[in-house]
């Protein structure tokens, strides 16, 4: 996801859902880097997303 900055930078977010019907949760994460297009800040949340994924154990 993507949100244009009072600056006019785009910051980027990305969410993770986990688990099923009344168990299921969203994780949402706030990147700090600021992007000059919604394409970059997109890029960058996908980038990370996938880079959590990877990880071995996931953080509860």
């Amino acid at each position: 996801m993507t949100q244009r900055t009072d600056t006019g930078h785009f910051a980027a977010s990305l969410s993770i859902r986990s688990g099923t019907g009344s168990a299921s949760h969203d994780r949402v994460f706030r990147f700090i880097p600021l992007f000059s297009t919604p394409r970059a800040a997109s890029r960058y949340a996908m980038a990370q997303g996938l880079e959590y994924l990877r990880q071995p154990a996931l953080p509860a």
